[in-house]
């Protein structure tokens, strides 16, 4: 059996010196969902179990209840995005506890998973009075293991064209009525549009408030958006091509909850693509947008930024991964055990 050519797929699909975990090196995949979400966050519905495995609940263990204080997304197997605002007023952070692969806080399930923080990384010119720059890491104590529960986002970089994705939702333990705080114990996820920056920022909504690197999302006529408890969760929207969700946005702030003309607004996870990387340890710090050659250095250690898609070269041409690497492995396993059976043959 001729093996060159499935070597030098191998090759392309799994870039040098990487390590291989749990995850699989792939990110935005919802194994267990077979439908795409059907629509509190506010005008939501109970998710279910699997339905988004890369959120999670960041809670403090001096707050009544479950704890729960904000929302996260897991975009590496030891490594939250997440608001700065969560954590104004903050203490003891390494006693905060992170729970990953939950669908209901009172009742975590076996398939649940829980951390501790070790390092919380605010964006140093994170403002609280403007809300620029809120966008936050954490760095949990051990790493986690992924499973059909739990999953990787995928963080987009400046390729994708976030404006054309067209099948949205938001997530969250937040309040589940525009009028009353707290959270809720189960997860809540909607469906939600993407909505021109421009009309967002017009004098009608609000008026200038919008900066450079947000988002917003929602419906003009309100009735369905995050509220609080929601902040630090994940904007997801579905590739336009391939099977997986982009990690778009972090939920950062609004004017009440599902008002009309008052969106949710959202940090682009694009815009602090690099800021990311650098806090992670996984590019060094320059300024400006990562080049080709700066994503050929990330994609040697097997980061969740792995795109799902086709993969850029030094040349700006196109390549893509026509199988997952999982099978691949499977694959190069199952040959082996048919060597060695057929060797035995011959013996």
């Amino acid at each position: 059996m001729n093996l060159l050519p499935f070597l030098f797929l191998l090759a392309v699909c799994w870039p040098a010196h990487s390590t291989w975990d749990s995850c699989g090196g792939t990110c935005g995949l919802r194994p267990l969902a077979s439908y795409y979400g059907m629509s509190r966050v506010v005008g939501g519905t109970d998710a279910q179990p699997g339905a988004w495995p890369w959120i999670v609940s960041i809670q403090d263990p001096w707050e009544i209840g479950t704890g729960h204080v904000c929302g996260g997304s897991l975009i590496s197997p030891q490594w939250v995005l997440t608001a700065a605002h969560c954590f104004i007023e903050a203490r003891h952070i390494t006693m905060w506890r992170v729970v990953i692969g939950a669908t209901q806080l009172t009742q975590l399930g076996p398939e649940a998973q829980v951390r501790n923080i070790r390092r919380l990384l605010v964006h140093e010119h994170y403002s609280n009075i403007s809300e620029r720059n809120d966008i936050a890491l954490l760095e949990l104590d051990q790493p986690v293991q992924c499973s059909y529960y739990i999953q990787l986002a995928c963080v987009p970089d400046a390729w994708l064209r976030v404006s054309e994705l067209t099948t949205c939702y938001i997530s969250g333990w937040g309040s589940t009525t525009a009028r009353s705080g707290g959270s809720t114990d189960v997860l809540q996820e909607a469906k939600v549009r993407l909505i021109d920056v421009n009309l967002c920022n017009s004098s009608q909504w609000y008026r200038g408030a919008i900066h450079t690197h947000n988002l917003c999302a929602g419906y003009p006529q309100g009735g369905i958006d995050t509220c609080q408890g929601d902040s630090g969760g994940p904007l997801m929207c579905k590739d336009n091509t391939y099977d997986h969700f982009w990690l778009v946005g972090v939920t950062s702030w609004g004017k009440g909850c599902a008002r009309a003309k008052q969106p949710g607004v959202y940090t682009s996870t694009q815009h602090f693509y690099s800021w990311i990387l650098v806090q992670m340890g996984l590019y060094p710090a320059v300024r400006g947008t990562p080049t080709s050659r700066a994503w050929s250095h990330f994609l040697t250690a097997s980061t969740p930024f792995q795109r799902p898609g086709p993969n850029p070269t030094q040349a700006g041409r196109f390549r893509s991964c026509l199988f997952p690497l999982q099978k691949l492995v499977d694959f190069f396993a199952r040959v082996q055990e048919l060597l060695q059976v057929l060797r035995g043959k011959k013996a």
